[in-house]
């Protein structure tokens, strides 16, 4: 069972049964907006999560990813939800706050 934990998302809670899973995907499946400005094809940020608790329940860094990071726009802390796996157990995650939707309610 994989879990994802959206901390400012009042603590939703997305549980799936499939395997392994892109993040981005595991939460549009379950009716959550997600910014994806480039279509989910790494060649943003727009995507990022803030990880609290379970990044090594995420698969390795992506060549995109590495490549945000040497730019510094990724932290140690954060994934590009459209490149991060889902790999095993759960991750309790944040929207990033220049990521959020105006359309949308946050809890903090």
């Amino acid at each position: 069972m994989l879990k994802i934990i959206i901390q400012n998302l009042f603590q939703k809670e997305i549980i799936s049964l499939a395997g392994v899973c892109k993040v981005i995907d595991l939460i549009h499946e379950n009716h959550i907006d997600w910014m994806h400005a480039c279509g989910k094809k790494g060649r943003c940020t727009t995507c990022k999560i803030i990880v609290l608790d379970g990044m090594d329940n995420l698969s390795p860094l992506t060549d995109r990813e590495e490549y945000f990071k040497g730019i510094d726009r990724l932290t140690n802390h954060e994934r590009l939800s459209c490149q991060a796996k889902l790999v095993k157990g759960e991750i309790l995650i944040r929207v990033a706050e220049e990521n959020k939707f105006s359309h949308m309610v946050y809890s903090e």
